[in-house]
């Protein structure tokens, strides 16, 4: 693991190719719908639980986005916006944190100014060649299935804070499932 994985106290993220396969579904009433992984979910969840923050930096805008990144307790939003690089910049100042002390996860070629001003850039598995090229790290999983949740164990581990999140779970009282009823807890993703 590298030290400036172990630095990392923002992760930000791409939406369109990380959170999510990349697919648009639009109906015939030109509702928009996406399609998020659970193993995405908890990983947001465990990185905050472990006091981190999370930002999510896209160029498109969406009900549907903004509905999950409520459930998951995701604070900084910067949607529609055209320059990745100023909206990943502006995501540190709101977290408190340096680019250097920031991962950005990205998949296409509007996330390289952001990729490039972060001090840990990592790519999805089906990231574009330009995108893997200038990434430190690249998830095994591809975008929207798992690859959010990959990042942070990843993040985690280069922390020495895994068994910390583990240690969440190893309440003997835990109910099938995983769910606990204290919001002292993580809750289901």
């Amino acid at each position: 693991m590298t030290a400036a994985a172990a630095r990392v106290r923002l992760l930000c993220l791409d939406v369109d190719g990380v959170l999510t396969d990349g697919t648009i579904l639009i109906d015939d009433a030109g509702r928009e719908s996406k399609r998020f992984s659970v193993r995405d979910g908890l990983g947001i969840v465990l990185w905050r639980r472990l006091g981190f923050e999370v930002a999510v930096v896209t160029g498109r805008s969406g009900q549907a986005l903004r509905h999950r990144l409520e459930e998951l307790g995701v604070r900084h939003l910067h949607s529609g916006v055209g320059d990745k690089r100023t909206a990943f910049l502006s995501a540190c100042e709101a977290a408190g944190c340096s680019p250097a002390e920031a991962a950005f996860v990205g998949d296409d070629l509007p996330d390289l100014p952001a990729l490039r001003a972060c001090g840990y850039p990592v790519a999805v598995q089906d990231a574009v060649a330009p995108v893997r090229a200038v990434a430190a790290h690249v998830t095994a999983a591809i975008g929207g299935d798992g690859a959010v949740r990959e990042v942070v164990e990843h993040l985690l581990r280069a922390k020495d804070r895994w068994n910390d999140a583990l240690a969440m779970f190893d309440d003997p009282a835990l109910p099938a499932g995983g769910e606990r009823s204290s919001d002292e807890r993580p809750r289901s993703a």
